[in-house]
């Protein structure tokens, strides 16, 4: 297949990151589809030209339809693009994997984790297509990197990698995404990519705790850092390339999602950490902080396969066993002397 063939796109999911994919897309010219589940906040996007709820400012182009049919949506489609929240994200897949035709791309642009299952995005759209006898027919893989929403719709450069077994996929996904602002590497480390994506959630939790609790920058600094090591550990324990998590995917989307003011996740553990309980600071929010929900999932993960995680440990006592974060902080630095490597 080759990448000029694209003439049509799937997004699913018409939250802040699937719109301003679908708007990055559509602006390069490519025709694109839109699905939200709800046909209201779909009429809106058709009357307004703009998502005024997730993606407010950011006009729609023309050549982007939004729709509430996923038969629709990815009839004739060679890219599918799923941007719904990992909690919901089966029971979409489910739907639409009988839908897809043989030889689609199909993109993971989710960070998160399954709870129930323990499995990536990426793992999910296997094992459904495994079900369906379909697996060796479609290519699956994943889209990370440091990349606000807000920012990739205002055309600010960006740069992110494209994660599939295939390198042949990567590189037409790559094309297809590729602009004069929006930079795309490849990657075969679909593992380690999803790993970072989803743990990066949880680190962001951590720094915004220490910021709310007024912790300072070489808290930060420590951190992303010592953060940096437990998401390695555990993506190499599950099979992922160690080079990875000092890549886009790795040590830059973690930087950005632990120091930047758009971080969700980040603002979270800031109103943790300035005296908030999850509920408040999570009713205080209109779109979803995926970290907090990754923090049981990946929780749960760690212990599985057997990686000491101290920072996910404690943002997980916090989140779930209603830890103090004070608390949380001291005894981190109350743990035995080690060395760092």
């Amino acid at each position: 297949m080759d990448a000029n063939t694209m003439k049509q796109t799937a997004v699913i999911g018409a939250g802040s990151w699937g719109t301003a994919l679908a708007k990055l897309l559509a602006d390069k010219g490519e025709a694109v589809r839109l699905w939200s589940r709800s046909s209201t906040h779909v009429d809106a996007l058709r009357r307004d030209r703009e998502n005024r709820r997730y993606l407010p400012s950011a006009a729609l182009p023309a050549n982007l339809q939004p729709t509430d049919d996923l038969a629709c949506c990815v009839a004739g489609c060679q890219c599918v693009i799923m941007a719904v929240p990992s909690h919901g994200f089966r029971e979409v897949f489910v739907r639409l994997a009988p839908l897809l035709q043989d030889g689609a791309l199909l993109v993971s642009a989710v960070k998160g984790i399954e709870i129930e299952s323990g499995q990536t995005m990426c793992q999910i759209m296997n094992a459904e297509l495994a079900r369906l006898n379909r697996q060796s027919r479609l290519h699956v893989g994943v889209l990370s990197g440091p990349s606000f929403a807000d920012e990739v719709a205002a055309g600010q450069p960006t740069a992110v990698t494209i994660g599939f077994a295939d390198l042949y996929a990567a590189k037409e996904v790559q094309q297809l995404f590729s602009t004069s602002f929006f930079r795309a590497y490849t990657s075969c480390d679909i593992i380690g990519l999803e790993i970072s994506a989803a743990m990066k959630n949880v680190i962001a939790i951590a720094a915004g705790i220490a910021d709310g609790l007024g912790c300072g920058l070489n808290a930060r600094a420590a951190l992303i850092t010592r953060g940096l090591a437990e998401i390695t550990r555990l993506g190499v324990a599950l099979g992922a390339n160690p080079l990875t998590f000092s890549g886009l995917g790795g040590l830059g989307d973690l930087v950005l999602t632990c120091t930047g003011s758009l971080s969700r996740n980040r603002t979270v553990g800031l109103k943790l950490g300035e005296g908030r309980t999850l509920q408040q600071a999570l009713s205080e929010m209109t779109m979803v902080a995926e970290g907090v929900k990754t923090t049981k999932s990946c929780w749960q993960l760690a212990a599985h396969a057997g990686v000491e995680m101290p920072i996910l440990e404690q943002v997980y006592q916090i989140l779930y066993e209603d830890k103090p974060c004070k608390a949380a902080v001291q005894e981190l630095f109350q743990r035995s002397l080690r060395e760092e490597v």
